[in-house]
């Protein structure tokens, strides 16, 4: 599965959901997530932990830039992921926890995240199928960029998993020895 994407940083929060309302998009729900990511040799690999819903797994690839980006992924069950992965734990890398409020325009997920630690953050997911192509998953995210823009902070390249990394390293850094 494919998906043209971007995260910003997200400057009010409030005002996104105003604006949301204002394009009609429909509020889906709110609700807190766990990502686990473990370090695998290529790509990206989460266990995601929604409360009230199955666990899934999520592998993707994707270029870390802060601009519009095809993202590949697949998602799996728990049993699809002890098929694929092995039964033994992985290592893991970094823990993410958010709350998240997600939003539907036409084919197009809109996040609105609290990121525990990193702040908070503004999404944009067109997934891509035979009836919205690439092109089209450019132009949705690109409406949305414009119509969210004086709220929207700077584009980031990084997922989140890298931003808490990064931030445990420079915490790590300036401990003295």
């Amino acid at each position: 599965m494919h998906n043209i994407e971007i995260k910003c940083e997200l400057r009010d929060i409030g005002l996104a959901r105003a604006t949301c309302r204002s394009l009609k998009a429909t509020h889906i729900l709110s609700f807190d997530q766990t990502d686990t990511y473990f370090r695998v040799p290529d790509g990206r690999l989460k266990r995601r932990e929604t409360t009230g819903e199955p666990t899934e797994w999520i592998f993707y690839e994707r270029a870390n830039r802060a601009a519009t980006r095809l993202s590949h992924f697949m998602i799996y069950s728990e049993e699809q992921a002890k098929e694929r992965y092995g039964s033994e734990p992985l290592p893991v890398w970094v823990v993410v926890k958010k709350r998240r409020e997600l939003w539907m325009l036409g084919n197009t997920r809109i996040h609105l995240d609290e990121v525990e630690g990193l702040g908070t953050f503004i999404e944009f997911e067109a997934l891509v199928s035979r009836d919205h192509n690439i092109a089209r998953g450019h132009e949705a995210v690109a409406t949305l960029r414009e119509a969210f823009g004086p709220i929207m902070g700077e584009a980031i390249g990084l997922s989140y998993s890298d931003m808490v990394a990064n931030q445990a390293a420079d915490a790590s850094e300036s401990r003295p020895g």
